[in-house]
């Protein structure tokens, strides 16, 4: 390989430069790239933009103006591990603002319909624990939530 690791393609309608610089503006660590533009050979309009390379939050990725013809599902999402409330609460607004669907569990779609994972760092520990109450509760207590609220796990977690 090339290089290390690996770079998403996300494949947009139109709209690659705006989401780069949309997901550039949430995201600490974060930059855009190259900016690659159709030539008079096409398929787009010349002068207007095929591709986008940005890192956001440290990962690579480069945002496609491939058409209408594929759309984001559910089937794909990113998680966004975060270690407090606040941190929980800056990536659901930003995320679901100006368009944006809260979802169950912690999900949500962006305006531009990628789906997320917001969640608490130590959600899968909890929901994961060898004592099956425990693990029980708070898996009760996230089915119920939306954004998903850190102190209201903790609680289940505890049995209170």
């Amino acid at each position: 390989m090339a290089t290390e690791g690996f770079t998403t393609c996300l494949w947009f309608d139109g709209q690659a430069e705006e989401a780069a610089h949309y997901y550039v503006s949430i995201f600490k660590n974060s930059s855009i790239g190259r900016i690659g533009r159709y030539t008079e050979a096409g398929p787009g309009p010349a002068g207007s933009v095929i591709a986008v390379d940005f890192v956001a939050n440290g990962q690579k990725f480069v945002a496609l103006n491939g058409g209408p013809q594929f759309t984001f599902n559910e089937s794909i999402s990113f998680q966004i591990y975060c270690e407090n409330q606040e941190d929980i609460d800056h990536y659901w607004i930003k995320l679901t603002e100006n368009g944006g669907e809260p979802g169950p569990c912690g999900w949500l779609k962006d305006k531009y319909g990628v789906s997320w994972q917001v969640i608490p760092d130590r959600l899968i520990d909890m929901i994961g624990d060898s004592d099956a109450e425990k693990a029980a509760r708070t898996t009760r207590a996230m089915l119920a939530m939306r954004k998903l609220d850190i102190a209201a796990l903790e609680r289940a977690y505890a049995g209170e």
